[in-house]
This record gives structure tokens, sequence and C-alpha cells, in this order.
């Protein structure tokens, strides 16, 4: 879910009770099992009576469980359900799977394709076998900054909503952003000659990846696919030489397969820069 376009607070029509219901359910991530009011609390950043007041009114509509052993709440069938109706109206998610599983098996690494969620991207969609040792599943989120899915989704936007993102991350990283930059305008020289982007322990030590964007011409999107493994089974020069050439031949099928891919702008105007130049501007207008 991106966020509002309008600042709250000057959008008549945004429904801040709704919202603040949607952050209750938002909480709540893989594996978590229980949440009080409290948790809830501090991952909302919402005050205490008024978490009391939304767990209440969502165990009543469904979307909660409450667990009074614990004084707890899980998430009931109900709000599953809507997870799952998003996901089986994603037809990227299933025609590509077929196309997943085959460069899983032609590479041995874990192969996603995922969205946006705010700051990170968050997975529909995962091949991948008990030997990768990279244990992501659907519903994982990986930071955007990064991760190669995300700075290919990243340097698939156009450049208004790129600048908009950047903003966004430069804010969320502090002191840390000038590194996190580097590595960003890196990966967007990379789109530029080779149309995929790399991780190379950026976001986990001991996690290579490459990543390439599908932008579809029905609106939708951009999505973005991933292939990784644990380093030393996808060296830098491997997945140079290998993986991500590979990765970009597969999402490209996937497109023709789902009706060809939108006109890609940016793409256009990334084609005619040099290192050093709209590269390096995009991403020097945000330091």
């Amino acid at each position: 879910m991106k966020r509002p376009a309008k600042p709250v607070a000057t959008d008549r029509s945004f429904v801040v009770a709704l919202a603040r219901g949607l952050e209750v359910l938002r909480a709540f991530h893989p594996n978590d099992g229980l949440l009080g009011n409290q948790e809830i609390a501090a991952r909302t950043k919402l005050p205490k009576p008024t978490i009391s007041r939304l767990t209440y009114t969502l165990t009543k509509l469904g979307y909660l469980t409450q667990v009074p052993r614990f004084e707890k709440y899980q998430l009931a069938p109900a709000a599953m359900a809507l997870g799952y109706a998003a996901l089986a109206n994603l037809g990227v998610r299933h025609l590509s799977e077929s196309f997943r599983e085959e460069l899983m098996r032609g590479t041995g690494g874990a192969v996603a394709v995922g969205g946006r969620d705010r700051l990170s991207m968050i997975y529909f969609g995962q091949s991948r076998t008990g030997a990768v040792g990279v244990q992501l599943d659907v519903g994982s989120r990986v930071p955007i900054a990064t991760t190669a899915m995300g700075r290919a989704y990243l340097w698939a936007l156009q450049p208004e909503e790129r600048a908009a993102l950047l903003r966004e991350l430069r804010e969320h990283y502090g002191s840390r952003w000038p590194k996190i930059r580097d590595g960003i305008e890196r990966s967007g020289e990379m789109v530029e000659r080779h149309g995929f982007t790399l991780s190379v322990g950026e976001w986990q030590n001991d996690v290579h990846a490459a990543g390439v964007a599908l932008k579809l011409n029905d609106g939708t999107g951009p999505y973005a696919f991933n292939c990784g493994a644990p380093a030393f089974r996808f060296t830098e020069d491997r997945l140079r030489s290998d993986i991500g050439p590979r990765l970009v031949a597969m999402v490209r099928n996937i497109e023709l397969a789902l009706g060809g891919a939108a006109p890609h702008s940016q793409k256009q105007e990334i084609k005619k820069s040099r290192p050093g130049g709209k590269v390096a501007r995009v991403v020097e207008g945000i330091r």
C-alpha cells in the first residue's frame, strides 16, 4: 500500500478511523502469533486507549480473534480472506509461476515476485527449494533501498514517483542515507547497462541477488522479480554474467505472456545517460 498522495490533514476525503483500523491489521507480521494492545500500540504509534477500541471493534467484525487467556489477539479468518482475495487477483503471480520454477531449477536460487508496501517490497509469489537457504516466503517484506528487488522497482518508476520515494527513503535512513544512496545510484547505472540490479551483501551479508522490474500496459505495477541465494552460491561474477541476464530474459517473457510491457519512458531516459550523468543527477537531487 502506497502512502496517500495528499497529507491527511488537508485531505477531506481521508477517513482517519478507517486508516487507524487498517494500521492495526498491518501490525501483525508473518510468524508473529499473538499481539497485545501494548505491542500493537508500539508498532502503530497510536495511543493504547485508541488501540483498545480498535481491537474491540475489529474483533466484533471478525477480523481479529481474542485469546482471553493471554489478553492478546491474532488475525481471524476474515482478515486472512482479504489477503487471499488480493493474491487471487494478481494475475502476474499465477502466470509467472512456471517461469519462476524453471529459473529456480536452472540456477539453484530462490525466485520471487513482489510489489511495493511503503518502504518495503512484499513477496506475493515465491519459488524455492529447501536447499536454497534464503528463508523468505509469501508475505515476507524486504527493504526497497538495499535489495535487488527493491532497487529494480525504484528504477522502474516514473521520475516524479521515484523522486518522492527517494525523499521518503532519505528521511527514513537519516545518517545512513549517503551510503545507501550510493548503492541506489550504482543500481541505476546497472539498469542502464544491463537491465538488472544487484544487491551483493548490502541487505544481508550472506545473501546475493539480482533484480528485474516488470511493468505492464494495463497500468498495474510496477512489480519486481529477484533471484537470490547464499553468497557462496551466487558470486558477484555469476550474478553479472549468468543470473542477471537469465532473470531479464524471464521477465521479458512474462511481459509478453501478460500482453506486453508498458512503454518504459524512464528507461529510455536512462539509456541516454552515462555514469555520473542522468542517473547520478537523479539521486543528487535528493541529497
